[in-house]
């Protein structure tokens, strides 16, 4: 047994690292990421909140409202307070309509994500309008016939999207990360 000199100190190598997998990512396929972190931060778990709230609670009160935050009570997802900044005189009104917003977010989540309503005075952004993104490839009719029966924009582009990837792939899928 070889004794060491404590004196000397001890030098560790470096192992070779490792090389890096994956492919090249397009910035848009990065940025929902973004968002999300963002969205978190700011107390947000699901930033759909935000960029549908007028389909939650209606085109009437999302042009005078915008949610801010939901915060839970912690370490839970249930029982939150949702946070709302409301232009000027609305404020009463959605005070009225505080258990309906409720109801709708709840809804939206498809539990009782929400127990409470705070209302700020403030300036709310005009939402923007959103179109759904064109659909790249034609999608086969075969597929196709299934969706025109879909209303949602939204949901339906997803679905175009998903029916012309699957049209578009030839032979077994391929699932998981490096060959060796």
């Amino acid at each position: 047994m070889s004794k060491r000199d404590p004196a000397k100190p001890v030098i560790k190598r470096a192992e070779p690292e490792k090389p890096r997998g994956g492919r090249a990512r397009a910035v848009a396929e990065l940025l929902p990421d973004a968002g999300r972190a963002a969205f978190r931060r700011f107390g947000f778990v699901q930033g759909a909140v935000v960029s549908r709230w007028g389909e939650i609670v209606g085109t009437r009160y999302a042009g005078v409202s915008a949610p801010e935050s939901i915060k839970f009570p912690h370490g839970q997802r249930t029982g939150g307070t949702l946070s709302l900044i409301v232009r000027g005189a609305h404020a009463t009104m959605m005070q009225h309509i505080a258990p309906e917003i409720v109801e709708r977010v709840n809804r939206f989540f498809g539990y009782e994500a929400i127990v409470r309503v705070q209302i700020r005075q403030g300036d709310v952004p005009a939402p923007a309008p959103r179109a759904a993104p064109p659909s790249l490839r034609p999608v086969p009719v075969e597929l196709g016939a299934s969706l025109r029966t879909i209303a949602d924009p939204e949901l339906k582009a997803v679905l175009e999207a998903l029916a012309a990837g699957v049209a578009a792939t030839r032979g077994a899928p391929i699932v998981g990360g490096s060959e060796g």
